[in-house]
């Protein structure tokens, strides 16, 4: 593994942050994660010390390398496909989606837990809204590390180095270049989190759900990912929350989500929704 954390669990980390203050006052304390090598299940990497834990023990999450087929050969049709989708997605530097897919790469929890903000009309607060707060950062840390079975295993190539050229967010690209493509973890978390935001405010489930397919294919306006990397990661993101229904703590979440956001003056400014919108008149 790249001496920096790969972007996912790099995130994943820095959950442990806003972890804490959205924690104060809760009722949930959750330990972190044990991060002793010899007490991560096979095929996982090392994760950052003192990570939260999500709402899953690591053996309980969906198994990525039994769930998905081996990623698409050179050669093939399906790879063909990926090609053509990485030349259809591309985008000029300058363009509204363009630099809402930049955007998007940031997984920095206090950025990422805005990207539906403007979707479902909610702009999660850790002092206002910890428990929604709490719920996005737990679901990260469960539907990110679901796909790390497959990336560690595949360590597939992502298409900026398969060709050459840069990505969308090249700070990125140092940790990125020895971090499996597939399945994509910022695809997975994207749709995971639109469906768990879709079950908490159900009136916005459609734009929520688009948001979510908007934020993987960021990826591949980003030239990070191929397209048969977000499809995987999506199914990850679907195992896993579909796993999740069976935690406790996972629903009275969402319940108490829901009484928390009701009646609460949560909207994001109309200006910080100016470049989505951009974005989704300019695709």
């Amino acid at each position: 593994m790249h001496p920096r954390y790969p972007i996912v669990l790099a995130a994943l980390g820095a959950v442990a942050v806003l972890a804490t203050a959205a924690a104060q006052g809760a009722a949930d304390q959750t330990p972190p994660v044990p991060a002793a090598a010899g007490q991560v299940p096979a095929g996982f990497p090392k994760l950052p010390a003192g990570m939260p834990k999500g709402y899953l023990e690591l053996a309980e999450l969906p198994d990525s390398l039994a769930l998905l087929p081996p990623p698409p050969g050179p050669k093939t049709e399906a790879f063909a496909r990926d090609e053509e989708v990485s030349k259809a997605m591309a985008r000029a530097p300058t363009t509204p989606r363009y630099l809402h897919a930049a955007s998007d790469a940031d997984l920095n929890p206090a950025h990422a837990f805005q990207a539906f903000a403007c979707a479902s009309g909610v702009s999660p607060d850790p002092k206002k809204t910890p428990v929604l707060y709490r719920l996005l950062g737990k679901t990260m840390i469960d539907i990110g590390l679901s796909t790390y079975k497959a990336k560690t295993h595949y360590q597939r190539v992502r298409p900026f180095v398969a060709h050459a050229n840069t990505s969308c967010y090249p700070p990125d690209e140092p940790a990125l270049r020895s971090d499996g493509s597939y399945p994509s973890g910022h695809s997975a978390i994207g749709w995971g989190w639109a469906l768990v935001l879709a079950e908490v405010m159900p009136t916005r489930a459609d734009a929520i759900l688009q948001r979510g397919r908007d934020f993987g294919d960021s990826r591949l306006v980003c030239n990070v990912h191929w397209a048969s990397d977000v499809d995987a990661g999506r199914l990850m993101a679907s195992a896993t929350v579909a796993r999740l229904h069976a935690a406790q703590q996972f629903r009275a979440d969402i319940e108490a989500a829901r009484a928390e956001i009701a009646g609460q003056q949560l909207a994001p400014p109309a200006e910080a929704c100016s470049v989505e919108k951009a974005a989704a008149a300019n695709p």
